[in-house]
């Protein structure tokens, strides 16, 4: 009974760890995809894309570490009071920040601009963020998750995260096929014997 019962646990977590590990590697396979194929936009999955906060900028609204939520939307329906994620114009192209609309306004060739700060800075952004800078619109975040993901993406968070489950859930395998298999030798031979 309790060997059964340890049998039952062990496919229940085997089970468990192919439910949460398979939609993650799906979703950052994607991702990564994407990414490839066009690397002027911020890759996302039906129109939402994940970032992690490294700074306290936009402090109490999300903070260092927590896993924001962001959703692509046309620049013209980017208000006030909205908070975007862009493309730094003072930074090197790459470079992502996300902080609240001010106020709208053009840039030096009269095209539509924002005038942007971080809730928790004393001043406004230096350079006013041209709409083709726009990445998306902040949904929703979900506090200190980001750290958990830079950690997935250093090497021996690979190993904790993902490699070693799926070691674990091989070599359980392994050991329940090759128990099974000895209980059916084990039942046959039994059978043999009362049959003679």
């Amino acid at each position: 009974m309790e060997k059964e019962w340890v049998s039952k646990m062990g496919t229940f977590v085997g089970t468990l760890l192919c439910i949460l590990i398979l939609p993650v590697v799906v979703i950052n396979c994607t991702l990564l995809f994407k990414s490839h194929i066009n690397r002027e936009r911020v890759p996302n999955i039906a129109g939402t894309f994940p970032m992690v906060v490294l700074t306290d900028s936009m402090y109490p609204e999300f903070q260092a570490g927590d896993l924001i939520f962001c959703h692509t939307k046309s620049a013209s329906d980017v208000r006030p009071g909205d908070v975007i994620a862009f493309f730094d114009p003072a930074g090197n192209g790459k470079s992502i920040v996300t902080h609240r609309v001010e106020s709208i306004t053009t840039d030096e060739n009269g095209s539509l601009a924002w005038v942007t700060k971080g809730d928790a800075n004393n001043v406004k952004d230096n350079a006013v963020v041209p709409a083709k800078n726009l990445a998306g619109v902040y949904r929703r975040r979900i506090q200190g998750l980001g750290n958990a993901v830079v950690f997935m993406q250093t090497s021996k968070g690979m190993m904790v995260c993902v490699v070693f489950p799926i070691l674990l859930f091989v070599m359980y395998d392994a050991v329940r096929r090759n128990r099974y298999e000895k209980n059916r030798i084990y039942a046959m031979e039994c059978e043999r014997r009362n049959q003679v």
